[in-house]
């Protein structure tokens, strides 16, 4: 329950200018500053405000008032009203469409299933209070004016609140699988990322093959008698 009255601010001067209360007193009651009771008193602050009487909205009695006026220590208490409001309960089950909007519920399924088709069937027909024959027939564009059918929001269509579109898409997010995430490199096996690192010494450890030796060339050994051998077999003219 609140503590606060309602409309603080013209309570406020309606107790300035019909009680004689302190100004920490009207402050405290209508959870104030009370600099800013003091501004209302001086006409600085709330000068277009017209008076709340508390004591006709039930907020106060005079009886209240009266100990104020002869305590200033007093404070204040807000009177408990003798009338309880029943709390308002969400309607669950297909929201009801007044006359005038029926006709733009086509639309705000076809909105829902091309933006929104994570939601279930259920949820479209929590949102814009349509029955699934009706949700089939725009699904499967059986409808009988589905040609003439336009996507509109919901919401700006006054079917729904954004609130209520928000928590049956957050919902319905939740509910899905998460996505598979695109094929790409892949973390290496345990097997290679803990083994004891090698360092590349040798061209075979990094291009994975031996390459061929270069050809040794021969070394140039002068053997002279078998040089000076061959040419005593040559003959040679006598010129």
């Amino acid at each position: 329950m609140s503590t606060a009255p309602l409309m603080p601010k013209a309570t406020a001067v309606w107790l300035v200018e019909n009680t004689s209360l302190a100004f920490d007193q009207i402050a405290d009651f209508c959870k104030l500053h009370p600099l800013e009771v003091k501004g209302i008193a001086d006409g600085e602050v709330a000068a277009g405000i017209r008076g709340l009487d508390p004591i006709t909205s039930g907020q106060l009695t005079r009886e209240e008032i009266g100990r104020g006026e002869r305590d200033p220590a007093h404070r204040l208490s807000l009177s408990v009203s003798k009338v309880k409001v029943p709390e308002v309960k969400r309607q669950r089950g297909p929201r009801y469409t007044p006359l005038s909007r029926r006709q733009d519920r086509p639309n705000a399924i076809l909105w829902l299933v091309r933006n929104h088709p994570e939601l279930k069937d259920a949820q479209v027909m929590r949102l814009v209070g349509t029955t699934k024959s009706t949700l089939k027939a725009v699904r499967e564009r059986t409808h009988w004016n589905s040609a003439a059918l336009a996507p509109m929001d919901p919401v700006t269509l006054g079917l729904c609140s954004q609130i209520d579109l928000d928590f049956e898409v957050n919902r319905a997010a939740k509910d899905r699988p998460a996505a598979l995430e695109e094929q790409g490199q892949t973390l290496q096996p345990a097997e290679i990322t803990t083994a004891p690192h090698h360092e590349p010494t040798t061209t075979e450890d990094v291009f994975g093959k031996r390459p061929a030796a270069p050809p040794v060339e021969e070394e140039d050994q002068f053997d002279a008698d078998r040089v000076f051998g061959r040419l005593k077999t040559l003959d040679f003219d006598d010129d």
